[in-house]
């Protein structure tokens, strides 16, 4: 149960109630619900509670300074610890999405900025999060939850974070649930229409997209009652490029000076001889021997490979709502919503790729063709480089997402204290990508290569400017074409109802009941399966002509990287759209089955039930003539999955089955020590459960080849169950009168069953295999503290009226305990290790001005190193891939032309940031550089 503050009257944003009452309300005494004035919460005076409202939507008329206001009043009515974002017109959120919006919440951090928009959130460091809209549990195809960026921002109310979690919130999302809220017609006193148009430019991309929106809604008093309609439509085009440089892993070479059997500077290929995959990585310290056949002989450390990508492509989104609303009187409210979400993208990546580990063809003098890092033993650059292989390659990925939620929902007053709601609700949603790629090949006369040059970056050439852009120069090599379906629906029926008591210090109280059917399924189609080709599966066929012969094939790019480092800037691929249009006559140049042949295997299917149930008591009393309220819940969760996966050797489908039974308490106070200043204190248990792939029961056995003494296995693990954490949280709040507030949060995590990539000894048909398959075997813990501030005051001197500031520090400790394993699937030990995409420390401010007819934001977001995911371990560098710290400055400018009509001017990524990654030690185990596009956008927004 949300908690209730005195109704007020104003005329800025209304707000609907369970009880069908609305008010309209003044900015001004908006403000004073934020600051505590007139609302006595740290006050023993008792409200009267008869008439009251609980905070449901907002309609904010273009103002900053209320968007960020309203956002703390949210904050501050809720019992849970949660950030809000409220749209700042109709239509009109801050930024390009939803995504670039949250990262500017205290706790809160965006990464993988790529293909024209920031894609993924993480709370506090955690990325697992349950995403719902309108209190509904959403997801996309099989998986267990929604890319945020696929919901346009101009359908949007606002968005809630929750930090902290209520018995009554649905259970899943370690990291905190994000609820996104719609515009309804109900939250608007008549007829409102809003037309909403922005052109956005890809600076590396170069042309202006169209992103367009409009929205209409209207409300009708009859006899029967009050009836309201809303139609929300949305559609955007974006193209985009994105460009990056790499220096491939690591391995060992030879010196000039090398063992017996290898010439100078030969890479050592024998594992015997050293060990991949170290989570240091081998010894870097100039000097650092391996042994050969008992003796020592010194060793250095070089790249296999140098690479370039140039990742172009197009990217549709279209998206309407409907919703009909009808309230027959006082006591009773029915909404019935439609959602249609769609995704269309092709992403070509232009690939150039060349090996530069080949030790034939060297010079008379090799070791002074080699520069090593001072006092290490890695080197830095490599001068005639023999006879590198190379290619190049045109990989075209075609995808479409079609997803689709129905609705029908039903609020009852019944008598004076109960509130009963009711929603039926169904989606269907479905995935389809295709792959297709050609790859050509050559091997170059040298290579000279930095793998971290002046600029920062890595340099290469081959010594003859031509040859890349040269069709002759390069033979078409092989074939790759796959295609993946992946689909899911789910329908979900729940009770929540809410009871005013008056029983002593309990003063409310929250049930609930939840059941959710969900079902998914996986297809996949590749090359080599069900067409009769030669080979077993992975068989990839290879065509040996000369691109020269086959012009229409090639593909040429221009400008690439800007010139921020000396690398090849235009070369020549297999031509991925030609090749997709011209599918079967692809297929037919191959020798290969045409299109007609291929059809997608079913490979996984899965059926879930989750029925759920809770209880929330909600408590008041005063302590010190002050008050001190709260709830305390459990929230009781089971769930049956059923699956079947279909093994491809054995052509055979292999069943699997679990059943968990979680009761999950939640318990949350505050206390109010003035009218201004609050504490907060909670407790709770979430979890996260598999992704349903990692469920699959099928385990593939690989025979052992090479006399190790054992095979190896892979697979899923049925016996997977939910990863919980216990979650605490302590809160300091002061809210300034008309103005702000500042917060400061200390929370911590402790996190039980972390699913990570295992490897463990089995036996299977009298033999040793080392079985490698997701297990719950890590645990740990999360901590920190974060700091908020809004400070927007409304009578500041002169020039500085209408000045406000944003603010936000996060700092985080993350430790994870990882069981070790040798190759053969011994436990060895325990390390303990970062959790991935925790960084030590991130901050964002934001400076606002506001005046009567324009209003504008400077965003800056900065956050610190982090660990992003472990490198194969088949290396000799460090397992640990990190990301460098990262940074965005951001612009937006609204100019009002009337009350009507509004220009908007936007800017992204200001700075011009190149992003970059690494293993482990930034200055000498340099990884990828990747540049992305600065947008800006100019737009306009009518509303009648």
């Amino acid at each position: 149960m949300t908690p209730k503050i005195p109704q007020v009257q104003a005329s800025a944003f209304c707000v609907p109630s369970r009880s069908r009452k609305t008010a309209s309300f003044s900015i001004a005494l908006a403000m004073s619900l934020v600051a505590g004035v007139g609302l006595a919460y740290g006050q023993s005076d008792t409200e009267d509670e008869d008439d009251v409202f609980e905070l449901e939507a907002f309609v904010v008329e273009g103002s900053i300074r209320e968007s960020l206001l309203e956002g703390v009043a949210i904050k501050r009515n809720e019992y849970q610890i949660v950030d809000a974002i409220v749209a700042e017109d109709i239509g009109k959120f801050p930024d390009n999405n939803v995504v670039e919006s949250l990262q500017r919440m205290t706790g809160v951090q965006v990464t993988d900025r790529a293909a024209g928009e920031a894609s993924t959130v993480s709370i506090r460091g955690l990325n697992d999060i349950a995403t719902t809209v309108n209190g509904r549990n959403i997801f996309t195809a099989s998986g267990r939850s929604v890319a945020l960026q696929d919901i346009p921002s101009s359908l949007l109310n606002r968005v809630d974070v929750y930090k902290t979690r209520s018995a009554e919130h649905l259970e899943q999302g370690i990291a905190g649930v994000i609820d996104v809220k719609t515009q309804r017609p109900f939250y608007f006193d008549g007829r409102k229409s809003v037309l909403a148009t922005r052109f956005i430019n890809q600076e590396q991309e170069g042309s202006f997209d169209p992103n367009v929106s409009f929205m209409t809604s209207n409300i009708w008093e009859t006899d029967a009652g009050k009836f309201g309609a809303l139609i929300n439509l949305s559609y955007a085009e974006t193209n985009y490029r994105d460009q990056s440089v790499t220096a491939g892993a690591m391995v060992p070479f030879a010196t000039d000076n090398p063992p017996p059997g290898f010439t100078p500077y030969q890479r050592i290929f024998d594992t015997a001889i050293w060990t991949p995959g170290l989570e240091q990585g081998l010894p870097f310290a100039a000097g650092s021997t391996l042994n050969f056949g008992g003796e020592e002989y010194e060793y250095v450390l070089s790249r296999d490979a140098v690479f370039a990508s140039d990742f172009t492509g197009h990217r549709e989104r279209s998206a309407a709502n409907l919703v009909l609303q009808f309230a027959p009187d006082d006591n009773s409210e029915y909404t019935f919503e439609a959602f249609y979400n769609g995704y269309r993208n092709e992403g070509f990546n232009s690939l150039h790729f060349s090996f530069a580990d080949w030790w034939g063809g060297l010079s008379d003098n090799p070791a002074a063709d080699v520069e090593l890092y001072p006092g290490t033993n890695i080197v830095k650059s490599r001068e005639n480089v023999g006879f590198p292989y190379g290619f190049q390659s045109g990989d075209l990925t075609v995808g479409t997402t079609d997803s689709y939620l129905f609705a029908l929902g039903g609020k009852w007053d019944v008598g004076e204290n109960l509130k009963l709601e009711a929603d039926l609700s169904y989606q269907d949603s479905r995935f389809e990508t295709d792959f297709i790629a050609m790859r050509t090949e050559r091997v170059h006369s040298e290579i000279d290569v930095d793998f971290r040059s002046e600029s920062g970056y890595p340099a290469w050439n081959f010594g003859e400017t031509d040859i890349l852009t040269d069709p002759a120069s390069w033979t078409v090599a092989q074939l790759y074409d796959n295609s993946n379906r992946n689909e899911g629906d789910a329908l979900e029926f729940k009770v929540d109802g809410d009871y005013d008591a008056d029983w002593g210090i309990i003063n409310g109280l929250s049930f609930g009941i939840r059941y959710d059917d969900r079902s998914a399924a996986e297809s996949d189609r590749v090359l080599d399966r069900g067409m009769g080709l030669p080979g077993e599966v992975g068989y990839v066929p290879f065509l040996g002509q000369n691109l020269g012969d086959h012009p229409e094939l090639a593909y040429q790019n221009y400008g690439f990287f800007d010139g921020n480092t000396d690398v090849p800037s235009s070369w020549l691929v297999a031509d991925g759209q030609y090749i997709y249009d011209n599918h079967d006559e692809i297929l037919d140049l191959y020798g290969l089955p045409d299109t007609s042949t291929h059809q997608l295997t079913e490979n996984f299917n899965v059926s879930e039930t989750t029925t759920s149930a809770y209880v929330v008591a909600d408590f008041r009393t005063d302590v010190a003539e002050r008050r001190l309220d709260g709830q305390i819940g459990f929230r009781f969760v089971d769930v049956d999955t059923d699956m079947m996966a279909f093994d491809l050797e054995s052509k055979t489908w292999t069943p699997g089955s679990t059943s968990t039974s979680d009761l999950l308490p939640s318990f949350m106070v505050r206390y109010d020590w003035t009218p201004s200043f609050r504490t907060r204190f909670s407790y709770g248990e979430t979890l996260r459960r598999p992704g349903f792939a990692s469920l699959n029961p099928i385990i593939h056995y690989f025979d052992d080849v090479t006399n190790i003494g054992y095979g190896t296995a892979s697979g899923g693990n049925p016996n997977l169950r939910a990863t919980t954490s216990k979650n605490y949280d302590l809160s300091f709040e002061y809210y300034m009168e008309d103005a702000g507030t500042v917060n400061v949060t200390l929370f911590k995590r402790e996190i039980d069953g972390l699913v990570i990539d295992f490897r463990n000894k089995i036996i299977y048909d009298n033999y040793d295999y080392v079985l490698s398959q997701p297990e719950n075997a890590s645990n740990g813990k999360l901590d920190g503290v974060e700091i908020g501030w809004v400070y927007f005051p409304d009578d500041l001197p002169g020039i500085l009226d209408g000045f406000g500031v944003q603010a936000s520090y996060t700092m985080l400790n993350s430790s994870q305990d990882v069981p070790e394993t040798d190759l053969a699937g011994e436990i060895i030990g325990t390390r303990s290790t970062d959790f991935y995409g925790v960084s030590d420390s991130s901050y964002s401010v934001v400076l606002a001005y506001e005046k009567e007819k324009w209003n504008s934001r400077l965003s800056y977001v900065s956050r610190e190193d982090w660990l992003n995911n472990s490198e194969a371990a088949q290396f000799a560098n460090p397992l640990g891939v990190w990301r460098a710290p990262q940074q965005s400055l951001d612009f937006q400018f609204t100019y009002n032309v009337s009350d009507s009509l509004k220009l908007t001017l936007d800017a992204t990524n200001i700075t011009d940031e190149i992003y970059e990654n690494y293993y482990v030690y930034p200055e000498t185990h340099n990884l990828g550089n990747w540049l992305i596009s600065r947008t800006i956008a100019v737009g306009a927004r009518y509303s009648f």
